[in-house]
């Protein structure tokens, strides 16, 4: 009797054992699995990027200098590309949610329609962060970008003064429902509006595009040929304006754009486009990037990050 007691007590110790190594390997990978809500084991972060387009090189330059800082920082980025489709950057966003990345980064096609797709992520737990353009619903950590309202004002100025306070002028709008159209537009207009001898004779969206921009500057350079200066939201639009402008030989009219793009500068260099408004979308790429690690660190980042504003004319 002794000996089988014996020997029970050993079987029994042992299942012991055995029962306290298995508990702890099970502990391990609850810890491991737990990282944060969504961050990887390893404490790398992963980041999200919805971009609007990559057919206009303002964008492009952003999401090369967001590809920079996210190298420079250890930190994974995937980047999607809505292609200026709302539908698409809706499907892209759900497509990083459910990659689980820990922080998106969001450039919106649409203000309004972006909304449903950034309370998607809100509801996942990830943070979001707005850049170049803002969203107009659902819960945003951060909003990196320019002052738009203040680089259309600075336009409208360079403008006035250019003109001696006279002059007929056309706006080329960006597109509908962007909160970059709406503030450079609003500063445009704070600038010129109810000033004695200065008229806005027109005010046309071209979506930021180039061949818009020259279509819509060639329709109103044929129902009215007394136009004395343009702005463009964009850099793309002003030089679409400047191809129909020349090509109608009406070489005298003032043009002034907004992103400094590098064919934008050249051809202020030139002399042929009067100025642009410099917003510098590497940095905002960077401060973007720069942003969400802090973010995903457990960090608190400030509501509104601004990217510097600078005009740029013929040195």
């Amino acid at each position: 009797m002794k000996k089988r007691s014996f020997g029970f007590s050993l079987l029994l110790a042992a299942f012991v054992m055995l029962s306290a190594c298995s508990t702890g390997t099970e502990t391990n990978n609850g810890t491991a699995e737990n990282v944060g809500d969504n961050q990887a084991a390893d404490g790398k972060v992963t980041i999200g990027l919805s971009i609007s387009t990559q057919n206009n090189p303002f964008f492009v330059t952003l999401k090369e200098g967001a590809e920079k800082a996210a190298a420079e920082a250890g930190a994974e980025l995937i980047v999607v590309d809505a292609q200026d489709d709302t539908a698409k950057q809706i499907s892209g966003i759900e497509d990083l949610i459910q990659k689980k990345v820990d922080v998106i980064l969001i450039n919106p096609t649409d203000g309004d329609a972006v909304v449903t797709a950034v309370e998607a992520a809100n509801d996942a737990n990830i943070p979001v962060i707005t850049v170049d353009r803002a969203a107009n619903g659902g819960t945003v950590v951060s909003h990196i970008a320019s002052d738009n309202v203040k680089g259309g004002q600075m336009a409208g100025d360079y403008i006035l003064e250019a003109l001696g306070g006279k002059g007929n002028i056309v706006e080329l709008q960006g597109t509908a429902g962007t909160s970059a159209a709406r503030d450079r537009g609003e500063g445009f207009h704070k600038a010129v509006d109810g000033k004695d001898g200065v008229k806005v004779v027109a005010s046309q969206p071209a979506d930021f595009d180039r061949a818009k921009g020259l279509s819509v500057m060639e329709n109103i350079l044929q129902s009215n040929g007394d136009i004395q200066a343009v702005f463009a939201h964009n850099d793309e639009m002003a030089l679409g304006a400047l191809q129909a402008i020349e090509a109608a030989g009406k070489t005298d009219i003032i043009v002034v754009g907004f992103d400094a793009t590098a064919d934008a500068v050249t051809a202020v260099n030139a002399g042929t486009l009067a100025a642009t408004v410099a917003q510098k979308p590497e940095a905002i790429g960077q401060k973007a990037i720069e942003t969400a690690v802090k973010v995903a660190g457990g960090e608190t980042v400030e509501t509104a990050i601004p990217v510097e504003l600078e005009l740029v004319t013929k040195p």
